[in-house]
């Protein structure tokens, strides 16, 4: 008994200790969300960080801070030395780039961030529109803290499937993979509102290119697949079958969700290269406007029909565009190296021949009969 006394009040003594061990700790230092680069003068690294600083009431504050260095590391201490607490990035979610320090090369901070141990192989990274400093020091009229609201609008746009994913992890993977470039979503301000833009392409470590934010979808089921989602997309009037309509019109909106899709890329001629890229969705539509005749099975393949070649088009002009400016993000090369032997692949050959390249996309697209067609 006198033992399980003893081990009690010990146990209950840690629990105090430790409780306050972490409201110390707490309000000792400052947590870093959000770090934005921009080219600083000089060619010096800018760097604006946004910090979290709790008092020891647990009443909080947002700090914006910019600082110029040769290096992030400086430009922390150079930040330590403005602020009254010690500033960690233990917390730090997310990390943006001014466009044009994108264009520059990014392998310098892809190298830094993967050899700090503090910081998260799941950070989210992105490119801002202009400088990330203005774009962080705005003062927006409903958003408190700037940091927690970027990495929100990221996560949640990633979970939805409305935008890729482009953590640390993915981006140092694609970064040294032969034969596959990066590729990470545009952030920009409109107004008092903060959105997601589009999607950067990359060369190597340097920005190519950037895809508007409705091509995300093209960009995705093509790298990835697709488990939920929700897209629309206008059939134009020569992709619209007569048969579709009640009467006539120049194009139909369509809506779909529960979108499953899967790819399959298949080389069929080494020496052009020339790929067959087979992509098989279904998914459920939710709204067609205007209405259309869509009680019968004939109905729903001429639907499902249009929507492949729509979808067909869409996905060769993403792709030609990325053959454009040489930015490789679907990993085709990756393909190649793993299927031709001996190829002694590097990055600039195969940029090389990613230029002439041949993609035949065929999609094979299944409408789920629930929705609109119950």
């Amino acid at each position: 008994m006198n033992k399980l006394r003893c081990s009690f009040i010990v146990f209950l003594s840690l629990i105090f200790l430790y409780g306050c061990a972490q409201t110390n700790v707490l309000d000792k230092v400052g947590l870093t969300t959000l770090v934005g680069y921009d080219v600083g003068t000089e060619r010096k690294i800018a760097a604006t960080a946004v910090i979290r600083e709790v008092n020891p009431e647990f009443q909080s504050k947002v700090e914006v801070l910019t600082t110029e260095n040769e290096t992030s590391k400086g430009n922390r201490m150079e930040a330590n030395r403005k602020l009254s607490k010690k500033i960690m990035v233990g917390q730090m979610r997310v990390i943006l780039f001014g466009e044009e320090l994108a264009k520059e090369d990014l392998r310098y901070y892809i190298d830094t961030s993967l050899e700090n141990a503090s910081v998260s192989n799941g950070i989210y990274m992105a490119v801002v529109e202009g400088k990330a400093a203005p774009f962080l020091n705005y003062e927006y009229k409903n958003i408190e803290d700037i940091g927690q609201h970027v990495f929100r609008l990221i996560e949640q746009n990633v979970k939805q499937e409305y935008m890729i994913s482009a953590t640390l992890h993915q981006i140092a993977h694609d970064y040294y993979s032969i034969g596959r470039d990066l590729a990470m979503p545009t952030i920009k301000r409109d107004g008092e509102f903060v959105e997601l833009s589009g999607v950067a392409l990359f060369k190597g470590g340097k920005m190519v290119s950037t895809l508007p934010a409705k091509d995300s979808f093209y960009v995705k089921i093509v790298r990835d697949t697709f488990k939920v989602g929700l897209y629309e997309t206008i059939l134009e009037k020569e992709d619209i079958p007569p048969q579709l309509l009640h009467k006539p019109a120049d194009k139909i909106t369509v809506a779909f969700d529960a979108i499953h899709s899967n790819r399959e890329m298949k080389l069929i001629d080494a020496k052009t290269p020339e790929f067959d890229l087979n992509i098989k969705i279904k998914s459920r539509v939710l709204e067609v406007f205007p209405d259309i005749n869509q009680g019968d099975r004939e109905s729903v393949a001429a639907l499902e029909k249009a929507i492949e070649k729509k979808l067909s088009k869409e996905i060769a002009r993403v792709i030609a565009h990325s053959q454009d400016v040489e930015s490789d993000i679907f990993g085709f090369g990756e393909k190649y190296r793993s299927v031709v032997r001996h190829s002694n692949l590097t990055k600039d050959k195969w940029h090389e021949m990613y230029k002439d390249m041949k993609v035949n996309v065929n999609v094979d697209f299944v409408v789920l009969r629930d929705g609109v067609f119950e």
